[in-house]
């Protein structure tokens, strides 16, 4: 949700510990070590943070009010605003790693209420078994050239496109339970837009390759691509998802979050939306026309 509070109560707190150094500063003074003229001028210093403090705390309360009114209008038009806008979409979802369930929920509920249709979710078998996968692919001859460890990184732009794609899947298809942990839903037909989150902590080597590969092929096959995590992650994505040229929704557990995602799938400019440090370009994109 909006986030003026926090920086506001994140400044009283700063204001607050600058007092408790200059009261220790003073307290100091008693003992010989900070001459009066100085200890006058740390008790100016501090009838000024008090002020200051003060002032803040005005500002919190200011941005309180504002947060419930946000909150309030928002609860009120959020239905009007996503109705529809996912209209007959179908849509794909991949979590790397285990499912994270609030995400997964958040997901899941903003495509129902805007009308889409999520009709397929595959979940990555994370850390990957870089061996297995290699010895699979050696042994099909139609699948060498994604062989090899330093072609991982091209097995998960192929993984990419197959994901969106459906249909034929012979990647997928081959490798099995040995990348997916989980899948549902039909493997026909081409998705209109796909979501990826990653509950998994950060990988290194191979893995790490191939999900560069991965997060990178996605926006590259024609339609929207979004990469979404919680307002609180255990370890942010978000990060790498803008790395790899994906676009991003923070907090997509809240209702902006929601109606972020919303509109980046349903064909919103491209861009890095929600209240944390990676949405560089707001906390919502602009509301396309509807189709």
């Amino acid at each position: 949700m909006f986030d003026f509070r926090y920086h506001v109560a994140s400044l009283i707190a700063v204001f607050i510990a600058l007092v408790i150094g200059i009261l220790v500063g003073i307290g100091l003074s008693g003992r010989g070590f900070v001459s009066d003229a100085e200890r006058t001028n740390l008790e100016a210093r501090i009838s000024e943070l008090r002020s200051a403090r003060d002032t803040g705390q005005e500002a919190l309360a200011l941005a309180n009010a504002r947060q419930a009114t946000a909150d309030t209008y928002l609860a009120d038009t959020y239905p009007t605003l996503i109705a529809s806008r996912l209209r007959g979409m179908k849509i794909a979802v991949v979590s790397v790693g285990s499912v994270d369930q609030a995400v997964d929920r958040a997901i899941t509920q903003a495509v129902r209420e805007a009308g889409g249709r999520i009709v397929r979710v595959r979940v990555l078998r994370i850390p990957m078994d870089v061996a297995a996968i290699e010895r699979i692919l050696a042994n099909r001859p139609a699948l060498k050239p994604f062989a090899g460890v330093n072609r991982i990184g091209d097995l998960g732009r192929g993984v990419a496109a197959e994901l969106i794609a459906g249909g034929q899947t012979p990647l997928l298809d081959a490798l099995g339970d040995t990348i997916l942990e989980e899948r549902d839903g039909s493997g026909e037909a081409p998705v209109d837009a796909i979501v990826i989150s990653r509950p998994a902590p950060p990988q290194q080597g191979a893995t790490q390759r191939f999900l560069s590969g991965l997060y990178a092929g996605l926006p590259q096959n024609g339609v929207p691509a979004v990469g979404v995590e919680r307002a609180t992650p255990r370890t942010p994505a978000v990060p790498a998802f803008v790395r790899s040229g994906l676009s991003t929704v923070d907090s997509v557990d809240s209702a902006t979050g929601r109606l972020a995602l919303v509109l980046e799938l349903a064909g919103a400019a491209t861009g890095h939306y929600g209240v944390g440090p990676a949405a560089t370009d707001g906390i919502l994109p602009p509301f396309p026309p509807r189709g």
